[in-house]
């Protein structure tokens, strides 16, 4: 029994392209939210919601549909191949919404502008506004139109000779923007209809065929080996969010005067990506052949007794719904922290901390990436309750730590906090997902799926909105310890799981185990 590396990163394609979207769309849409529309943390945590709203519901449906499917390129290729094109043109489509709002903006939009600072100061003197700390304050009171409209987004640290963000611009600047943003859209409110409207396509497009493509691995990988191959998968998951993250880097996306910068050719690029690995994939995988050999396989080597098993339901007994039911719960608990970071640390390192999230992700993805693969190999050996166990209290130090982080502290720490927080993302995903679909038959594997993602996808639609909320009423500085909590409370459910870990094949599976090659 060996696992066959080349047919697993040949369907890891469909989960590249997937990631590939969702590290753009995490890291540019709360800016443009926020930015160009106005809209406050807690509204934007709304907005950044719908996905996982349609997701709780679209997700299970379309892994059960797929479950059913009977074409004659498999189960869950169809889906794949249409959600995609669908995603990819629509995300392009968005830009140009997105450019019909920097042109409400008009000449606010420029940045390090005077005759911007002006029309900015003018509108925005006597509004109350609140800093990224949380603080209130009105904006003449602080600064004379004189003084204001000589702040520069870049100013030369007088100390390290370094060029770094101007506080003023952050604190007092970037706030009076928004505000103004915020009275165009009022005034515009067509253009943030439209842009929702064709985000809303994105995300439908995108939630049809998530759940078949996670499917398609077990479909196709006997469940002693599924660690392992969800470890490839991660892989090239994580090498998609990488790419766009490098990506990000060459388009400067998270440069604070690119704060409102046009998103046309890169999301032009992101599209291209997409319908790329689209074709790798549609050339390459052959779901209905490779399907039948892994039914055909799990029987030689005694993982199942005989082809019903891989192919009907079967019922799970009471304790194993109460195991099902703890590592849903613990999805959904250590979602609540992680999301809570992705979906704002955009936001956060621009405000708080001043560094580029680019660069700090990426060094998460990059840590995720070496540790994929022996994260599947350690479940093999001391099982995927006590390796998840490990990664969970890894990434709760992780955000911990973080929390303590400001703007004087050394960029090496946060790098190296998330360095962790990549290791034990690693360490959790992949063995979480086997956990889940390990107590299903082969006929169940979509509809498995969808559960796995309804307790992801919830949490994701909570904790945007109440981090969101927490953070416009606590400060930016709250992001971190409310991950770290809810990280926490999942290594208890976790901890009383019972069952999820692969079953033992039969003697002549185990003669033949071979997962090295």
């Amino acid at each position: 029994m060996k696992l066959n590396y080349k047919r697993t990163i040949l369907v890891g394609f469909a989960f590249f392209l997937i990631s590939a979207f969702w590290q753009a769309y995490d890291a540019t849409i709360p800016v443009i939210l926020t930015n160009k529309f106005g809209m406050s943390q807690t509204w934007s945590g709304v907005i950044m919601a719908l996905d996982n709203v349609l997701a709780v519901f679209m997700l299970p449906l379309f892994g059960a549909i797929s479950d059913k499917c009977a074409s004659r390129y498999g189960k869950r290729t169809p889906f794949i191949t249409v959600g995609t094109i669908l995603a990819a043109l629509a995300l392009v489509g968005l830009s140009f919404t997105d450019n019909a709002q920097l042109n409400n903006l008009g000449k606010v939009a420029a940045i390090d502008d005077p005759a911007s600072m002006q029309v900015l100061y003018e509108a925005k003197a006597d509004t109350k506004l609140i800093t990224p700390e949380g603080d209130v304050f009105v904006l003449s009171e602080v600064f004379t139109e004189e003084e204001f409209t000589s702040i520069t987004c870049k100013i030369t640290d007088p100390e390290t000779g370094k060029t770094v963000t101007n506080p003023d611009y952050t604190n007092y600047v970037a706030p009076a923007r928004q505000s103004y943003a915020a009275g165009v859209t009022q005034s515009n409110s067509g253009t943030l209809i439209l842009f929702v409207v064709l985000l809303l396509i994105v995300l439908v497009a995108m939630a049809t065929f998530r759940s078949p493509a996670v499917a398609l691995m077990p479909d196709v990988t006997m469940k002693p080996l599924r660690s392992n191959a969800n470890a490839i998968i991660n892989l090239m998951g994580t090498a998609g969010g990488i790419l766009v993250l490098v990506l990000g880097m060459v388009f400067s996306t998270s440069a604070v005067q690119n704060a409102l910068m046009s998103y046309t050719v890169y999301y032009g690029v992101i599209a291209a990506l997409m319908l790329t690995s689209l074709l790798i994939f549609l050339l390459t995988v052959r779901e209905p052949k490779w399907a039948a050999e892994m039914a055909a396989d799990s029987i030689r080597y005694g993982v199942e007794e005989k082809e019903e098993d891989a192919g009907e339901k079967r019922g799970l007994t009471g304790s194993e719904k109460r195991s099902l039911l703890l590592i849903l719960a613990s999805i959904a608990l250590w979602y609540f922290g992680y999301n809570a970071v992705t979906s704002k640390y955009a936001v956060y390192a621009g405000n708080i901390l001043d560094k580029d999230y680019n660069t700090t992700m990426l060094l998460a993805q990059a840590a995720a990436i070496i540790a994929y693969i022996p994260a599947g190999n350690v479940a093999s050996r001391i099982g995927r309750k006590k390796t998840i166990l490990g990664g969970v209290v890894m990434l709760c130090a992780a955000f911990t730590v973080a929390g303590f982080m400001r703007v004087e502290s050394p960029t090496w720490m946060m790098n190296l906090m998330f360095i962790l927080a990549g290791i034990a993302w690693a360490t959790i995903n992949v063995n979480s997902f086997p956990m889940v679909v390990e107590m299903c038959s082969g006929a169940d594997i979509g509809r498995y799926t969808g559960f796995y993602y309804t307790a992801s996808m919830s949490a994701q639609i909570a904790t945007p909105m109440l981090s969101g909320f927490l953070m416009d009423k606590l400060g930016m500085t709250v992001l971190f310890p409310y991950a770290a909590v809810f990280v926490a409370l999942a290594f208890v459910t976790m901890f009383l799981v019972k069952h999820g870990d692969s079953k033992v094949a039969a003697k002549r599976g185990l003669e033949a185990l071979d997962i090295d090659d």
